[in-house]
């Protein structure tokens, strides 16, 4: 076995739990897992690995399959940032994934030679692409491989590990492939795929105005008093159905965070000298949770927040991001679109 091919499969199993790579490597189908002792310490049964690995002849070919299983089964350890295609041709809806494989591998190629690409199927929509970059004096590093999950009836387009160099050459790779004309970045991350393509996709349970309020059932408050008991009622119900309204009713998507940039002028009658200043004032603010949107809703719903939801919380589901930029081009207004990439 080559020295990169080592390196790489020590990696690998140094980053998989071993619960974990026991069922990736069942899967992969290149060894007999049984023949390793998994009750010993990690270091002993990863030499045993590697030497039956070399002795099968397995090379970065299959070291590859065993990643991209593991990867594919465990979607939800890694950062993944999501993109949108743009302006697209008549039949790019109707793309097949054998045409998608040829023209991107293809088009990856023309603009980058030292470059190895796999491409899997994993539902009927869905299709990961693992990508392993070089450059003009070196093989591709597959140490370092960008993911991209595509599904190929919707724009959308998530991505995981992806520099500022390798950007330009992915996004003109995938606008030929898919038939489309542009690529935009969709303002929304996260650690679990799932959740930040339900979001996007909106695919969770959306509640719209109604004049007809929720029963609470068993969230009813009895009071002693019945006119105090029915108007905490109905304040209880108002604030539900405006909770829902705002971040959507049953299971939510689990997002982890939410970001505002703010560059705004200071407006502050008592502190001059930073009103007065010509660059506007700069911070960031991150709203961080488990579930972002679990917890905005909850609040929403207790009174811990006020209601009606101010839009740039209620925006997260309704524009499907969680990166936003606040500027004084009005009050509480968000940014424009930014310019897609071509």
């Amino acid at each position: 076995m080559e020295d990169p091919t080592r390196r790489m499969l020590q990696q690998l199993i140094r980053r998989i739990p071993t619960q974990m790579l026991k069922t990736s490597l069942s899967r992969w189908g290149r060894l007999d897992a049984e023949q390793l002792d998994f009750t010993q310490r990690k270091v002993v049964w990863t030499e045993c690995l590697l030497a039956l690995c070399e002795e099968s002849g397995l090379g970065v070919k299959h070291i590859t399959e065993l990643e991209m299983i593991y990867v594919i089964d465990n979607p939800n350890r890694r950062l993944w940032t999501a993109y949108q295609l743009l302006e697209p041709e008549d039949d790019a809806r109707s793309v097949e994934l054998t045409h998608f494989k040829e023209q991107f591998k293809a088009h990856l190629a023309e603009l980058n030679r030292h470059v190895s690409v796999k491409i899997k199927k994993h539902t009927d929509e869905e299709v990961w692409i693992r990508i392993a970059w070089g450059d003009s004096f070196s093989r591709p590093n597959h140490l370092k491989p960008t993911y991209v999950v595509c599904y190929l009836q919707t724009p959308y387009v998530f991505v995981n590990n992806l520099t500022s160099v390798q950007k330009p050459l992915l996004s003109q790779a995938l606008i030929l492939a898919t038939k489309y004309s542009s690529i935009k970045d969709a303002n929304l991350s996260g650690r679990k795929l799932t959740g930040i393509r339900d979001l996007l996709m909106k695919q969770f349970r959306q509640v719209f105005p109604s004049k007809h309020l929720q029963p609470l059932g068993e969230n009813k408050q009895i009071n002693s008093n019945p006119q105090i008991g029915c108007e905490q009622e109905e304040q209880s119900e108002n604030r539900l159905q405006m909770a829902c309204e705002a971040f959507g009713g049953g299971m939510l998507p689990e997002l982890q965070t939410a970001t505002y940039k703010l560059e705004t002028k200071l407006k502050d009658n008592t502190n001059k000298i930073m009103t007065e200043r010509e660059q506007p004032f700069r911070c960031v603010v991150t709203f961080a949770s488990t579930n972002i949107l679990e917890s905005l809703r909850h609040s929403a719903m207790t009174g811990i927040a006020s209601t009606p939801v101010t839009p740039l919380l209620s925006s997260i589901t309704q524009k499907g991001r969680n990166h936003f930029v606040i500027s004084d081009k009005g009050p509480g207004r968000l940014p424009q679109t930014p310019h897609p990439t071509k």
